[in-house]
Formats: structure tokens, C-alpha cells, sequence
């Protein structure tokens, strides 16, 4: 009965421990927008290109969510500032983007 216990105890407090990352995770959802890059790069951005990839099961991930695509995607060949985009359901299925803007 005290393994038991003790076992309980070693699972709550491994469960409610986090790694650290640059960016905030949530154990059952995330849905946040970050900034990654920002430029010295004047003026409006009139254009945005977006890639995208995905993970299952936190598993198998496919796509390509670089700056190259994105810049690519949009027709972009001066970057002003890009943000990211996560949005990931307890793991199961994971959908990034990633938004560049510029010129």
C-alpha cells in the first residue's frame, strides 16, 4: 500500500513538472502566436507568405514551415518580421504556421 502511494505521488509531481522552452506549451492545448524574427528592415511590409506543417501524435510531423517557404509562398525577397502560429490538441493532432512579411 505505501508503493502504491508513493507511486501516486512520483506520477503527480512528474505530471505537473515542465521542461523548459523558448515558447510556452500547454500539456492538453496550445494556441499561441509568437514573434521570431524582426529585421532592421524599413518601411511597410506589403506582402506575407505562409508555410505550414503538422504532427500526429507527436509522433510524425510533415511539411515545411521555413522562412525560405514561406518567403518563397509570398513572393518575398526582403524580410521585414515573421510570427508563429502553433495550435496542438494533447498531442494528437499539431497544426504550425509560419507568416513572413516583407517586400
Amino acid at each position: 500500500m505505501k508503493t502504491i502511494r508513493i507511486l501516486a505521488i512520483a506520477s503527480v509531481a512528474m505530471g505537473l513538472t515542465a521542461c523548459a522552452t523558448p515558447y510556452p506549451i500547454g500539456s492538453i492545448m496550445t494556441n499561441v502566436s509568437l514573434p521570431v524574427q524582426v529585421t532592421s528592415n524599413d518601411g511597410m511590409a506589403s506582402k506575407v507568405g505562409e508555410a505550414s506543417c503538422k504532427s500526429y501524435l507527436a509522433m510524425i510531423s510533415t511539411g515545411d514551415c521555413s522562412i525560405e517557404a514561406a518567403k518563397k509562398n509570398g513572393g518575398i525577397t526582403k524580410v521585414h518580421h515573421a510570427d508563429w502560429h502553433a495550435n496542438n490538441l494533447l498531442g494528437i493532432i499539431g497544426n504550425y504556421k509560419l507568416m513572413v512579411y516583407g517586400e
